[in-house]
């Protein structure tokens, strides 16, 4: 699942490969300037935030269809240990990782900031918001007053909640808090356990409209533009940058072929994902891979200049907006993200 458990460190600790191509060609690890010098592959690992899910497709694909291989790299695809893929990246463990914008906050919000940047947006937009059951009110922020709202207890997911209840004329303090346990946010729904929940809608929206399940929905996005931040993006570890920066800009064209085959092809593209994922937790659910590829394929690029591309306005906005809120000790504004590494 892609939703905001990522707030709770429970990941799995394992690695895992999936890389299908390269095995009869020399390996030397990343850390030279340029790919496959030599006749020579060059590994980079690549950690997930999460099981496979459709945030992830692009990365499987550039696999699958060998754009890694063309490039001279061999990639590995590995699970997040428990303390978070943004450490492993960092630690060096790994070259590249999935994260997200507001939780990347911690990490740089620091004496001594973890060494990571975001090189690539893997959605151009936010599409993450508020689901609840239809007809009871809550198909805006000011009708959670009274609802129960299950929570992470974040205190930037809390800090948001309270902005658009009371932008919208609410009170926050009304709104019941309990702790959000939820893997099936429809059956929850359905079972009256909570009455709304935070999900990302390609896959939590996507599962609810499968179930049948009579809901109302709202984006952060919509509420108010300063939520419209970049989840989930590719972070890279900045020393690998430095010393193999042309690796760095050849990993990023093949992972942008990906995404765009996945664009044009999300039927192929799911199946692609399902076959890459080792961990098995896609399996008995391939018709909600299916759905939600064929709904989160438009959003990869959607209206951004090109793929993977990261707005500096809307990334500032987002971070300045955590520091006026006393959500960072340190303003991070312009920190923490570059699209020097995407291909033209």
């Amino acid at each position: 699942m892609f939703d905001k458990k990522r707030w709770m460190a429970a990941a799995v600790s394992a690695a895992m490969a999936v890389g299908l191509v390269g095995c009869a060609s020399p390996v030397k690890e990343a850390g030279s300037t340029e790919a496959g010098q030599d006749g020579e592959m060059t590994k980079i690992t690549f950690c997930l935030d999460w099981t496979p899910n459709t945030n992830h497709t692009g990365i499987y694909v550039a696999d699958a269809l060998g754009y890694y291989a063309d490039a001279g790299l061999d990639v590995e695809i590995v699970q997040p240990p428990e303390n978070g893929a943004a450490t492993m990246c960092a630690a060096g463990q790994a070259q590249f990782a999935v994260e997200a914008q507001d939780t990347m906050a911690a990490a740089l919000d620091s004496e001594e900031p973890l060494g990571i940047t975001a090189v690539a947006a893997l959605l151009q937009h936010n599409t993450s918001g508020v689901i609840s059951r239809a007809g009871e009110g809550m198909d805006r922020p000011r009708g959670l007053e009274g609802k129960t709202y299950s929570t992470w207890d974040s205190p930037t997911e809390l800090a948001t909640l309270k902005t658009v209840v009371e932008n919208d004329g609410g009170d926050f303090g009304k709104v019941t808090l309990i702790p959000n346990d939820i893997t099936d946010e429809p059956a929850a729904l359905e079972a009256k356990q909570t009455d709304a929940i935070w999900i990302f809608y390609g896959w939590g929206g996507i599962n609810a409209e499968l179930r049948g399940t009579d809901f109302d929905y709202w984006n952060f996005r919509d509420i108010n533009s300063v939520f419209d931040y970049y989840t989930p993006v590719l972070i890279a570890n900045n020393e690998f940058l430095e010393d193999s920066p042309e690796v760095a800009k050849a990993f990023l064209a093949a992972t942008r072929q990906g995404y765009e085959y996945a664009v044009e092809h999300p039927g192929e593209a799911a199946d692609m994902l399902i076959a890459g994922d080792s961990t098995g937790s896609l399996g008995g659910s391939e018709e909600l891979v299916t759905k939600s590829q064929e709904w989160l394929s438009a959003e990869y690029i959607s209206d951004g200049e090109k793929w993977g591309y990261i707005d500096p306005a809307r990334w500032d906005g987002f971070y300045t907006w955590l520091y006026e809120n006393g959500l960072t000790e340190r303003d991070l504004t312009g920190l923490g993200y570059s699209d020097a590494y995407l291909p033209e």
